[in-house]
């Protein structure tokens, strides 16, 4: 076995993985929400001077991936690969930005765990020393994502309480071999966990929280049997975007399966973004749901100390709109990386 395998799925990096540099945008409701004053940037409308959802979310990505870059005092040029996806078919949100950042790029699909699972393989990228420097972002766009995989806006379709509202947002990190900026405190990735698909044979489309959530608690469990750590290791055990009910069900499945209280340290990305803001149902979700929150909040919660440790899981259901017109269930995956301060 890899000397660098840990348990039933996890790797420990021998070298530190720096995040150097990250970028976050978010759109009208993110900046009306209590993170607001944590992104890069705001967009003033949903479409941002495009003539569609989907090229608005194309810039998003793309704006998110340049600030990266330019926090991390680089240029396009210094980045060895792009590893990124988003929710549209083909990916296209991310791999018309890699076209344009011309950056050569591995695009990946994980649904909405697609921040982690980019973090996850960038680490391993650098840690394995095929890369001195690896981009890692995600989008979503809530009309694009509506227009996919359930109706046109122009219909009005009403959503029930368990339902989320796609995170207009994108996030970047920019993954180093060296602290190329010299903060003691800089991010450091040191451990990750892959996820297996969980399918608890959820059906409705309008309830991620529930068919994610089961993912999240086999990951978080097993992430803390594989590295013999308890919850309070960290200062936050983060999920993408389970919502307040999802987030609900993860912990009562923590506690039933293992015995694992999770509610101390517990903080979930899609509950958070749009707290107290009216006709938001369970919360935020999407790509760019987790990756704003994590390279805006919570990384600027860790820079300013306030934060040392936290595990990052983000969440995704594996479903197509085909596999719901057809009646199939919905898996889930939930990958997690361990981002802590360099300086504990």
């Amino acid at each position: 076995m890899s000397k660098k395998h840990r348990g039933a799925q996890s790797v420990a990096f021998e070298k530190p993985v720096y995040l150097i540099g990250r970028g976050c945008v978010g759109g009208v409701m993110e900046g009306k929400g209590p993170l607001a004053r944590h992104f890069d940037i705001l967009a003033s409308d949903a479409l941002w001077g495009e003539d569609s959802f989907e090229k608005a979310e194309r810039k998003f990505f793309f704006e998110a991936a340049k600030k990266a870059i330019e926090k991390g005092k680089k240029s396009s040029r210094d980045i060895d690969f792009l590893v990124g996806g988003d929710l549209l078919n083909q990916i296209i949100s991310a791999s018309f930005s890699a076209r344009d950042l011309d950056i050569p790029y591995l695009g990946l699909y994980g649904a909405c765990s697609s921040m982690a699972e980019s973090l996850a393989v960038g680490s391993m990228i650098v840690d394995g020393g095929f890369a001195s420097h690896v981009l890692c972002a995600t989008s979503s766009h809530f009309g694009a994502a509506e227009r996919q995989f359930r109706f046109p806006l122009e219909l009005g379709t009403p959503k029930p309480p368990t339902g989320q509202n796609t995170a207009t947002a994108a996030g970047a990190s920019l993954l180093s071999d060296a602290n190329d900026l010299g903060d003691p405190g800089c991010p450091v990735i040191r451990r990750a966990t892959i996820g297996n698909v969980v399918d608890f044979g959820v059906t409705d489309a309008n309830n991620m929280g529930a068919a994610m959530a089961p993912a999240a608690a086999e990951t978080i469990l097993n992430h803390l049997e594989d590295f013999s750590l308890e919850p309070d290791y960290y200062d936050k055990i983060v999920t993408g975007d389970l919502g307040t009910f999802g987030s609900e069900l993860l912990i009562d499945l923590a506690k039933q399966v293992s015995g694992t209280d999770l509610s101390k340290v517990h903080y979930d990305c899609g509950a958070s973004l749009y707290a107290g803001l009216k006709k938001v149902y369970c919360g935020a979700s999407g790509c760019g749901c987790s990756a704003s929150v994590l390279n805006g909040y919570l990384l600027d919660e860790m820079q300013a100390g306030r934060i040392r440790r936290i595990l990052f899981v983000a969440t995704g259901a594996l479903h197509s709109p085909t596999s719901a017109q057809q009646g199939e269930s919905i898996p889930g995956i939930a990958h997690g990386v361990a981002i802590e301060r360099g300086d504990v």
